[in-house]
This record gives structure tokens, C-alpha cells and sequence, in this order.
């Protein structure tokens, strides 16, 4: 298995002995031409499985691989890429991408077959034409983080007329314009930058707000950023994550579903007897600690199914709140996109 990573498939009784003869020989030629068609289709098929997964990510680190949960793991194991080799795929490109919306690009325009992002950017890039299918929701407990710059906003409610950086079309977009609805707040300002853009510009004092999650935002309670919110106050914001699969790529191998999450779950598995070996691997591939990411990428929150009823209801929920805010293009039956 060769894995390389990428940053940024008739008449008389002589007659009727003729005409026996002549059925006789027809079913002689069909039974012996049938199974060669058969064979030739077969092998066209095979001809036309791919070798290669092309395979995107969210997160840009020194080992160029996701950076937690089953499918970090399995990569980094190399436990998914034995797996894959045993259905055909003997090479696995990995590329990662600093947000979602460049990975949904990277879908669209055929350069990944498939990839693991955050279920806002996949919904909004679905419901603008792109050709996907989602095969499971590996995680359902993302949350956001909303800080204030030093000696600016005290509450939410501070936020009228201000400037807050977001990365667009990101989980943590939807959150932040849900939160900012809930608490009647309407004259703002959003302003996209990825996240380091963002800190910078909130120690300048260029921003007000910034929008942040995983191992950043503790960073920034570390040095004493204001924190005015959190996703795990409201429930209905919370994130999840999709992983989703181009249609292209699917009428080449439609069992691909089937087989990634059989070699995830084996994945995750092998991950549960090392978890000190897991959170160091996290910890090493995010730049921290180990209980940090105990604290906030526990095992636990690691679903071991393709998806749970909690976490359909949760992306129906964002979906349906990205369509109401015209962030997503047109509304569409989740039904039509979840491939289970």
C-alpha cells in the first residue's frame, strides 16, 4: 500500500432433424458465448474500479495525517490502507486543507474522491449542486468558542455593531449566527479569516469577536481572552462531522461505504486497546498535551456506527437553519444524501 500526502471501473423427417439440429446448436452457442460476455463485463468492471482514494482532511500538521478520532488513527496505523488493499485500492493520497470550503472545492472540481470535514461547509457545498453522498458522521461534538478581544466585549449583547472574525461557511459560522439570533443581536459585522488571521487581528484589536474551537480556543482561555460562549450551552449549535464521498467516485466502487466504514470501525477498535498511544498521537499532531485532548477530543465522543439518530437530528437541524439563513443555496431531503 503506498500512502502519499499533500499539504494545501423443415419438411419431412430430414427437415425436422435439421431444424433440431439447428435449436441444438443455438443453445450449444448461446450457453458457450454467454459466461465469455459475462466474463468480458466483469473484467471491464474491475478495469474500471480505482486503484487510488484520493482522501481530503481538515487540519494542516506535521505528520499529514487527520489529526484524531478512528480515521487519524487508522491512517497513521496504516490499519485503512490494508484494509482498502484487500478491495483494490493500493495507493492513498492525503491532502489537508485549513477549512472546510477548500475541501468541498477539491470534491467538486474531482481532485478528492472523498473526504472528512465539518457537516456546515458539506451541507452548504450539497445544496449548491455539488455531486456527494454522506456515508457516516464519525463525530457529533464539535463545538465552538466565541472571545472577545482584551478589555472589549463583556456579553453577547456587546456584540451589537461590532466586528467578529469567522472562518466562512464553517461549523463555527453557523453557530456564531445562530447564537448571535437567539440573543436578538443584529447589526454586525463578519469578517472571514482562518484562525491564525483571526487571533492575530484580535490581539491588533482589528476584530472584536473571533470564533475558534479544539486546541486554539483553550490556548486562548489560556492567555486570558475573554470567553462570552460556548456551543455546549446550546445544544441545538452543536457541530458534527461528515464524511462524504464524490458520486463519481461511487459508480466506480459502489461498495466503498461498506468497506471505509468496516476499515474505520477496525480502526477505531485498535485505537480503544492504545488509548495512552492515541491521545499522545493527538496531543503530538496538534501541538499540546495529552489531557488537553482528553478534555476536549475524549474517545468517547468517537462514534462506532456510520451514524446515530442524535447526529442526524443534529445536521437536519443545521441543515434546516443554513437553508432559513440562505447560507445554503436551496433546501434539499437529507434522505437523498445520507447513504447508509
Amino acid at each position: 500500500m503506498k500512502t502519499t500526502h499533500h499539504k494545501n471501473t423443415k419438411h419431412g423427417r430430414f427437415w425436422k432433424s435439421a431444424v433440431i439440429l439447428a435449436g441444438l446448436l443455438a443453445v450449444i452457442v448461446v450457453q458457450g458465448c454467454s459466461p465469455s460476455k459475462r466474463t468480458g463485463d466483469a473484467a471491464e468492471a474491475a478495469a474500471d474500479k480505482p486503484t487510488v482514494l484520493n482522501y481530503g482532511y481538515i487540519g494542516i500538521n506535521k505528520l499529514n495525517v487527520p489529526s484524531s478520532g478512528a480515521e487519524g488513527w487508522g491512517f497513521h496505523k496504516g490499519i485503512i490502507q490494508e484494509e482498502l488493499k484487500k478491495h483494490g485500492i493500493t495507493q492513498v493520497n492525503l491532502t489537508g486543507f485549513p477549512n472546510g470550503p477548500d475541501q468541498t472545492e477539491s470534491l467538486v472540481s474531482g481532485r478528492l474522491d472523498a473526504g472528512s470535514l465539518g457537516d456546515t461547509p458539506a451541507i452548504i457545498a450539497y445544496a449548491s449542486g455539488a455531486k456527494t453522498r454522506l456515508i457516516s458522521q464519525p463525530a457529533t461534538y464539535s463545538i465552538g468558542y466565541l472571545f472577545a478581544k482584551k478589555g472589549g466585549a463583556k456579553s453577547i449583547k456587546d456584540l451589537e455593531g461590532k466586528t467578529i472574525a469567522i472562518q466562512k461557511g464553517s461549523f463555527m459560522h453557523r453557530y456564531v449566527v445562530g447564537l448571535l439570533k437567539q440573543e436578538g443581536v443584529k447589526d454586525y459585522k463578519l469578517v472571514h479569516m482562518l484562525i491564525p488571521d483571526a487571533q492575530a487581528a484580535l490581539a491588533r484589536g482589528d476584530v472584536d469577536a473571533l470564533t475558534n474551537n479544539g486546541v486554539q480556543a483553550m490556548k486562548q482561555i489560556d492567555e486570558g481572552y475573554p470567553l462570552l460562549d460556548d456551543a455546549t450551552k446550546h445544544p441545538d449549535l452543536i457541530g458534527t462531522s461528515a464524511t462524504v464521498v464524490s458520486d463519481a467516485f461511487l459508480a466506480k466502487f459502489p461498495d466503498f461505504p461498506k468497506i471505509w466504514n468496516e476499515a474505520r470501525k477496525k480502526a477505531l477498535d485498535d485505537l480503544k486497546q492504545h488509548e495512552d498511544e492515541y491521545y499522545q498521537f493527538v496531543a503530538d499532531a496538534q501541538g499540546t498535551t495529552p489531557e488537553v485532548i482528553k478534555k476536549i477530543s475524549p474517545i468517547s465522543e468517537i462514534k462506532d456506527t456510520p451514524f446515530t439518530d442524535d447526529g442526524l437530528k443534529l445536521i437536519e437541524g443545521t441543515k434546516d437553519f443554513l437553508v432559513q439563513e440562505k447560507l445554503a443555496k436551496k433546501d434539499f431531503n437529507l434522505n437523498d444524501w445520507v447513504l447508509k
